[in-house]
């Protein structure tokens, strides 16, 4: 018998998780300052780290700590201060992609719960075992499967799956991109992504000159669509999926409130109804809210192929509402 999944929405700040938690959400997931894979966001300062912790559990809702960058050897004895830092402060639990860093938490704080980041790139059963023998109570798995690839993963029971609803996709597996490093020195796996994916390419061919020279015009080659999976969510439930993740710790309150208020309500009709039928003036918030030129499922029913992509621009693109003719 399958279980409705939880619902767990980002906070880049403290007024993102207010937003989440006040529709719906049954999980928060956050960083702070240090050894988090989106940096760039508000995040939370200590302080506010401990006011977020105590805010969510006075409302029910598990809160989640990012800790999912790689760390040096230099950094380890400050990561691991923090990591007890939050334990003490009541987390739930740290998201982690470091498996040294994991075992180090897992010697030292050995009733933290840990969860594999998806960028621990774990795409079958063989990895989440992996996973559980490393001490890991929760794997975030990569986002190219298709359902039949996720069923055949949680049939087995080892370890809660979470798996990516709603959101920013990656180009590259299972956000294993080198692209940024590569081009500027900038690591997304060191929190520094310059998302090289949302810029446009032309392709250049070396003339009889040897001068490289234009032969297409710019597109955004490298740039999907968001995820949206609001019309699957029985069958992601029905998979087994423990755990459902929207994608957006850098976006806006607005953003959160919209998407997880979204999501909490077709749950709880699939719950309620075991079936639900997702409304036009819903989908239009979700595209209205945040898009990249509509929405794909990703990989669940198997390689989409160009339908991946956004096309025209890797920005928000926004609803068509008509046209302004002017005279």
């Amino acid at each position: 018998m399958f279980r409705i999944p939880e619902l767990l929405a980002p906070a880049g700040g403290m007024e993102q998780l207010r937003a989440a938690v006040e529709n719906g959400a049954d999980a928060v997931y956050m960083g702070g300052k240090l050894f988090n894979a989106r940096i760039n966001a508000t995040n939370f300062s200590d302080a506010e780290m401990q006011e977020a912790i105590e805010y969510a559990r006075l409302r029910g809702v598990r809160l989640y700590v990012t800790m999912n960058t790689l760390i040096k050897d230099s950094e380890l004895s400050d990561a691991l201060r923090y990591a007890a830092f939050l334990y003490e402060a009541g987390a739930d639990a740290l998201i982690i992609q470091d498996l040294g860093f994991a075992k180090l938490v897992r010697e030292q704080i050995p009733d933290f719960e840990l969860h594999l980041s998806t960028q621990g790139t774990v795409y079958n059963f063989e990895g989440v075992r992996m996973a559980k023998a490393l001490g890991f109570s929760r794997v975030v798995l990569a986002r190219e499967l298709t359902l039949d690839e996720i069923r055949e993963i949680t049939k087995e029971n080892l370890l809660e799956i979470e798996v990516f609803a709603h959101g920013a996709l990656c180009i590259c597996y299972s956000g294993q991109c080198q692209m940024s490093r590569e081009i500027g020195g900038r690591s997304g796996n060191r929190e520094e992504c310059a998302q090289p994916c949302r810029l446009p390419y032309s392709i250049c061919r070396e003339n009889e000159a040897g001068q490289m020279q234009e032969v297409s015009g710019q597109t955004f080659a490298l740039s999907p669509k968001d995820l949206c999976t609001v019309e699957q969510l029985g069958r992601l439930a029905e998979a087994g999926v423990s755990s459902l993740k929207i994608e957006g710790r850098m976006k806006t309150p607005e953003y959160v409130a919209v998407v997880t208020g979204i999501y909490r309500k077709y749950l709880d009709l699939y719950a309620k109804h075991g079936r639900y039928q997702v409304e036009p003036s819903d989908l239009r918030d979700l595209a209205q809210i945040f898009s990249r030129g509509g929405f794909t499922e990703g990989y669940l029913s198997g390689n989409p192929g160009k339908n991946l992509m956004s096309g025209d621009l890797s920005k928000h693109q926004g609803i068509y509402i008509g046209k302004v003719v002017i005279g």
